[in-house]
């Protein structure tokens, strides 16, 4: 299994916004060997990366050896987001990028590759919306897209709390500490907390149990992720939009070509299952093949990086070798 951080050069990239940057846009690859199998590209959510399977693999309970996208059968590709500093490399001009752009920089990056076609675009979250701008993009890129816990825009309660998230991240003392403190609000819900913890304390800090969680997702994430990429993928969030000005957006999403599979999560509170049904029920009224499943969760938007045995169910058939 191939897991190099590998780099394609990208000079003079034009932004929507009009700026010019060259960069190396960093991959991974794991299973088959590139042009021996279809390839799935993964594409990683906000504080996530190319490291998708594997020992370390942020999602290796759903991609693998005999698991729902079995790497013996499929070749595993998955960009970094420039900027997310896995590669080293970072972006302080954040507010130069939108969700665009780097659906963009992936489809040049499968241009480079020499990958005509996709057998399938998957992504969570940020990453689901960077799915949904790239199919936009280009139609036909791929046979299936599977969009988890995301959608095709940000709505305003996205937004309001992307904004919030921003003023921590640059007018607070320990801004990535206390951005992901506020961002486990979101990722969670009431129900999960309180069956988690209920109101019980940590006798060795004399705090609340939930308070100590908090405290340990705040200072894990400052150690492993750097500033300026908290706020670049944070902007990239609210910046998901596949829609140009008063463009339609169902007549918009009706140019993919692909076969469309929403997944949502019944309590996530950021990219909520209403929006995810909406999104279904106009897109069904002009493209047949979409379909509509949901993970069933007290866990909130989290839940597509936790209840992998839902999540499997649901993807496996996609992923059964006699679709190919």
């Amino acid at each position: 299994m191939n897991s190099i951080l590998q780099q394609i050069p990208i000079d003079h990239f034009i932004t929507e916004s009009g700026k010019t940057i060259s960069l190396q846009l960093s991959y991974q690859l794991f299973g088959q060997p590139l042009s021996e199998a279809p390839v799935v590209l993964v594409n990683h959510a906000l504080t996530g990366n190319s490291d998708v399977c594997g020992e370390n693999g942020w999602w290796k309970d759903l991609i693998g050896d005999g698991k729902a996208i079995d790497t013996n059968h499929y070749t595993i590709l998955a960009f970094n987001i420039p900027g997310n500093g896995f590669d080293g490399f970072l972006i302080e001009n954040y507010q130069d990028f939108i969700a665009k752009d780097i659906a963009k920089l992936f489809l040049t990056g499968l241009e480079a590759l020499d990958i005509q076609q996709l057998y399938a675009i998957i992504g969570g979250s940020l990453g689901g919306g960077i799915a949904w701008q790239m199919a936009v993009l280009n139609p036909t890129i791929c046979k299936h897209l599977i969009p988890i816990a995301s959608d095709y825009k940000g709505t305003d309660w996205l937004i309001a709390n992307c904004k919030i998230q921003a003023l921590f991240l640059n007018n607070s003392s320990n801004p990535i500490n206390d951005a992901r403190m506020h961002a486990m609000l979101l990722y969670r819900t009431p129900a999960s907390f309180n069956n988690r913890f209920n109101r019980t304390i940590n006798k060795d800090l004399k705090i609340f149990n939930i308070e100590s969680w908090l405290l340990h997702h705040g200072k894990k994430l400052q150690k492993r992720f750097q500033l300026s990429a908290y706020k670049l993928m944070n902007h990239l969030l609210k910046s998901i939009d596949v829609t140009q000005e008063n463009e339609s957006s169902i007549s918009t999403l009706s140019s993919i070509q692909s076969s469309i599979h929403i997944v949502s999560v019944d309590s996530d509170l950021f990219f909520t299952a209403e929006e995810n049904q909406q999104t279904f029920i106009e897109l069904f009224k002009v493209k047949n093949d979409v379909a509509y499943s949901e993970i069933k969760s007290i866990h909130g938007h989290d839940a597509f990086l936790i209840e992998f045995d839902q999540l499997a169910k649901i993807i496996e058939p996609i992923f059964k070798t006699t679709t190919i």
